[in-house]
C-alpha cells in the first residue's frame, strides 16, 4: 500500500490493470488448450488412416512373424515362418493358433497376417497373332 503512495500510482487502474492481464491469460491458456486438442483431432485421424485391419476368422491359415531373426535373419530367410491355423480370435486382438502337432499357443494378433497360397489368382492373357512380326 505505502508502495502506491509512494510512487504516486492510484490502487484502482492497478487493480483493474491486474485483473485484464488475468482474464487475459486464462484466455490465452483456453485457446491453447483448443489447439493441442485440434492437433491432436488431426493426428490420430491421420494416423488412423494408416492403420489396415485384419479380418481374422477361426479357421483361417496365418503365417507368424519371427521377431528373433532381426539382428541376422540370413540373405534368403523369411521372418515369417510356416502356417498356423487360427483356432480362435480372442478380444483386443489376441489369437490362439494351432500349429501341425495341434499343439496351441496364444500370440499377438499383429505377429500374423494371411497365407494368400490357397487363394486362386486368375490372370487371364491372351496373345494376338494375327499380323505375323517381319522377319
Amino acid at each position: 500500500m505505502w508502495a502506491t503512495k509512494l510512487l504516486n500510482l492510484d490502487i484502482k487502474t492497478a487493480q483493474e490493470k491486474r485483473a485484464m492481464d488475468l482474464h487475459e491469460l486464462d484466455e490465452i491458456r483456453l485457446e491453447a488448450y483448443d489447439n493441442s486438442r485440434i492437433y491432436k483431432e488431426r493426428t490420430k485421424a491421420f494416423h488412423d488412416k494408416k492403420i489396415r485391419h485384419k479380418d481374422l476368422k477361426a479357421g483361417d491359415e496365418v503365417l507368424l512373424f519371427n521377431s528373433k531373426l532381426r539382428i541376422f535373419p540370413g540373405k534368403l530367410k523369411s521372418r515369417w515362418s510356416e502356417s498356423f491355423e487360427i483356432k480362435e480370435v480372442l478380444p483386443y486382438g489376441a489369437v490362439t493358433l494351432l500349429g501341425k502337432d495341434k499343439n496351441e499357443f496364444t500370440v499377438n494378433g499383429q505377429r500374423v497376417k494371411k497365407y494368400m497360397a490357397n487363394e486362386s489368382t486368375e490372370v487371364e492373357s491372351s496373345l494376338c497373332l494375327d499380323d505375323p512380326a517381319p522377319v
